[in-house]
Formats: structure tokens, C-alpha cells, sequence
């Protein structure tokens, strides 16, 4: 039973095939036209690649004119140069950028004009002429009604040597 069953299995599949075989007319359809058409007009050689350049390396601050940006600067210490004063304690306002603190008013004790400067925090702060604010070493040179105007200490990019420069903190309303 399994043996004739087996036998017509295959009688089967052959009889299917030969279906199938029968099917195809031997014209192909559009995709075997495309393929036979598809390499007709087209250009059989490759151009070159371009000629690659050897690699020369270029030295890195030949004339000495920039400063190397993986060491730390150097500060000149000459006699006439200006130098801020490293040694004396820091001011809380100092740990703040200069960006960061606001001018929000300013008042008078005893001929004494104080500027109110309002931290991140919303805390608010006296300071008066003299004080010091920001990262630069700014000392605060004068308070009027609209800007507190301050003088920073920071190093030139060039040479390393400090210079002074000039900033402001305006009145926020």
C-alpha cells in the first residue's frame, strides 16, 4: 500500500512538471527582453581613477608664530607687564560667569553707591566699587544708574601676556 502510494506521488509530480514545461511558449517575457536589450549602447571601458598624491606631512607651527594648543600658556612675568593678583581670596561673585549675573538696581548709604547684582540662584548681592565679579578678575570700576562698568584681567591669545579689557554688566528693568 505505502509502495503505490509512493508511485503515484511521484507519477504526480512528474505529470506536473511536464504541465509546466508545457507552459512555456519559449518567447520570455518583458524582463528577458530588457536583460537581452539592456547591455546594447553601453560603454564597455571604465575611465582610470585619478592618480592618488603621495602624503606629505605638514609641520605643525614651523615659524613659532602660534602657540601649542596641547600645552598650557606660559605667563610672562616681566617687569612691566600686568599681572592680576592670584593671591588674594576669591569673592563669591567670581565663581559666576559675567553672562550670568543681572544688574537689577543699584542704591545709596551714606555717599556710598552700591550696585544690587542677581545671581542664577535669584539670589541678590551689594556690591560696590572695588569689588571683584566673574572669572576674568573684574574689578567693578564704576556703578551708574544704567550699567555697572568693569575691568577684566585676561590673557592674549597670541603671546600669552595679560591685558585689560573692558566689560559691562546693563540695568535689567
Amino acid at each position: 500500500m505505502i509502495l503505490k502510494s509512493t508511485q503515484f506521488n511521484l507519477a504526480l509530480v512528474g505529470f506536473l512538471c511536464c504541465l509546466l514545461i508545457a507552459c512555456d511558449s519559449g518567447q520570455g517575457d518583458d524582463l528577458d527582453q530588457f536583460m537581452a536589450n539592456a547591455a546594447t549602447g553601453m560603454n564597455m571601458t571604465v575611465e582610470p581613477l585619478p592618480e592618488v598624491l603621495p602624503y606629505t606631512p605638514v609641520i605643525y607651527n614651523a615659524d613659532n608664530v602660534l602657540l601649542d594648543p596641547f600645552k598650557a600658556r606660559q605667563t610672562k612675568r616681566g617687569a612691566g607687564s600686568l599681572q592680576p593678583n592670584t593671591n588674594r581670596p576669591k569673592e563669591l561673585l567670581e565663581s559666576f560667569p559675567l553672562e550670568s549675573l543681572l544688574y537689577v538696581g543699584s542704591m545709596s548709604k551714606k555717599g556710598s553707591k552700591f550696585a544690587l547684582i542677581k545671581t542664577p540662584d535669584n539670589t541678590l548681592y551689594q556690591v560696590r566699587v572695588g569689588n571683584y565679579l566673574g572669572p576674568n578678575f573684574g574689578l567693578i570700576t564704576s556703578i551708574q544708574d544704567g550699567e555697572v562698568t568693569i575691568k577684566e584681567v585676561v590673557q592674549d591669545d597670541l603671546d600669552g601676556d595679560w591685558v585689560e579689557r573692558d566689560a559691562s554688566i546693563n540695568l535689567q528693568e
